[in-house]
């Protein structure tokens, strides 16, 4: 007699104690999550290196992000084809082997090349991580296993530029790369230990390729998310490689959607997006990644740009953070069985919302602690929305669907981060453009608070430069004022508005469907 997905979800239990899968998962799945964000800080010694510009080195990140969103929807249906377990030693292995090249390559061309690796062996790791941590833990226990998670894939990307800084300037940017290799070594023999195949798992093995599925998503995907990446760069729709590259990001989606919604057996199964949980679940954790990224994109460029903080210092004041979420989840996880999930994440998008709004009243006098403090709110309130926000999107669904939704759940997480960073820069880029339009007009002598500080400066710097040269150096000091008061405006509206879309957020909680324990589920390790 055949025995259902469903029945298995209740008879099946892992072999070894979930605490200890848990670790062999996220060993690699940490490391990944680092690496998306570690090589940033070190990008312009890597271009110095290599004998390229900025601009040529941007496809160091290019690339991985291109490769690594082609894979991450693939999970569930590489994971049945491959068998689980070995796919994810595959994958550990590829990106291991992949960062040790990206840290002896000695051209630009092979370390992009090393890095599309990289990113195809570790697209993998976050989803298959979520699955086997979901399926290892009761039910009543995911909450738990949920905030376990949420540590690696939250706190790593908040680290990642901290720690690469740190790296670059003490040692090389190559060692950003090389410290992959033994954590790489350490949870492949983890997982090649503990880890093993559910029945489920097993039972499923594809025997066919949905090869034009593969194709249409791997064009939408690859070509949204250059679009994103080099929008700005390229002056979004005034140029036609970025208009070229949105008509054939627009026409491979809706041809991937209709030959998924068609074919037996699709590389990715759209029809999860029935479950009313999962599809609301998937908005909030795109909304989520836009605030979380463009916050982590904005932050830094204010520090640096506007405050003069050094890079490693800006990344030590981003660090709270870290502490601030794993506090949350540590908590979140204890309990979360006995509160309800919506109301959780209520308050941690409303809080999300407040430590925006802190942001956006930020000055450019501002001391170091009114930096920290909106950041640890900031990192608590991730904390409160993520491990919730997880189990009641996953927690409606069966263990056999559990591959193919965390790759889109992920997904949907990494495409609001592009997206949130693409915004907020563009936004930021422009705005900055249009209060610099408002100010300099008043730069003027019928104007009788410029006539003042004109005076003003004038007087305090004629004893060191003489007359002359002391009005020169007035009315470039005066401009210079204007012009950074143009760009804090533009990063305080961009705070602000990543505030409100926050807050638009918190009554859609509601909608969920509140999960509940199931019965006769697997009794706790």
């Amino acid at each position: 007699m055949t025995v259902s997905p469903q029945e298995q979800d209740l008879g099946w239990k892992p072999s070894f104690n979930p605490w200890i899968i848990s670790i062999s998962v996220m060993l690699a799945t940490f490391m990944e999550v680092l690496d998306t964000s570690i090589a940033n800080v070190a990008l312009p010694h890597i271009a110095g290196s290599l004998s390229a510009s900025t601009d040529e080195a941007t496809w160091v990140l290019t690339s991985y992000l291109v490769s690594n969103a082609i894979i991450l929807p693939t999970t569930g249906w590489l994971s049945r084809y491959f068998g689980r377990k070995n796919f994810l030693i595959a994958c550990v292995i590829l990106f291991t082997l992949a960062s040790a090249l990206c840290g002896a390559a000695n051209s630009l061309g092979l370390l992009i090349f090393a890095r599309v690796l990289q990113g195809a062996g570790g697209g993998a790791l976050q989803p298959i991580a979520q699955a086997v941590m979901l399926e290892s833990f009761p039910h009543e226990k995911r909450g738990m296993a949920m905030a376990a998670y949420g540590m690696g894939v939250v706190v790593a990307p908040i680290l990642g530029p901290t720690l690469g800084g740190w790296i670059t300037d003490a040692y090389s940017w190559r060692w950003s790369f090389y410290i992959n290799v033994p954590i790489g070594v350490i949870a492949v023999l983890m997982a090649q230990a503990f880890v093993e195949d559910p029945p489920y798992i097993r039972g499923q093995r594809s025997t066919t390729i949905d090869y034009i599925g593969f194709g249409f998503m791997a064009v939408w995907l690859a070509t949204l998310q250059i679009l994103l990446d080099k929008g700005q760069q390229e002056d979004w729709f005034a140029s036609h490689l970025i208009v070229t590259l949105a008509i054939i990001s627009g026409l491979s989606f809706i041809a991937f959607v209709i030959w998924e919604l068609r074919v037996d057996q699709p590389i990715v199964d759209l029809r999860v997006l029935l479950n009313r949980n999962f599809t609301l679940g998937i908005i909030m954790i795109f909304a989520l990644g836009v605030v979380l990224y463009g916050t982590i994109a904005l932050l830094p460029l204010f520090l640096q740009t506007l405050l003069g903080y050094p890079a490693y210092q800006s990344g030590l004041t981003l660090s709270p953070r870290g502490f601030g979420s794993m506090f949350a989840m540590i908590l979140v996880g204890r309990i979360i069985a006995r509160v309800d999930t919506r109301w959780l994440m209520a308050l941690g998008f409303g809080l999300l919302a407040y430590s925006a709004f802190l942001f956006g009243n930020f000055n450019l006098d501002i001391s170091m602690r009114s930096v920290i403090w909106p950041n640890i709110i900031n990192g608590m309130s991730t904390g409160l929305i993520f491990v919730p926000l997880t189990t009641i999107c996953m927690g409606t669904l069966p263990n056999d669907q559990m591959g193919n939704a965390t790759g889109i759940y992920n997904l949907m997480r990494n495409l609001g981060g592009g997206f949130g960073i693409a915004s907020v820069t563009t936004l930021v880029s422009r705005s900055a453009q249009t209060h610099q339009a408002t100010f300099i007009p008043h730069l003027t002598p019928y104007d009788p608070a410029f006539l003042e500080r004109l005076h003003a400066y004038t007087a305090a710097l004629t004893p060191k430069l003489g007359a002359v040269a002391a009005a020169k150096a007035a009315y470039a000091k005066i401009y210079q004022e204007a012009v950074l008061q143009a760009n804090l405006a533009a990063y305080v509206a961009d705070f602000r508005l990543l505030g409100y879309l926050c807050l638009g957020c918190v009554p859609l909680m509601f909608l969920f469907k509140r999960v509940r324990p199931r019965k006769g589920a697997v009794a706790a390790h």
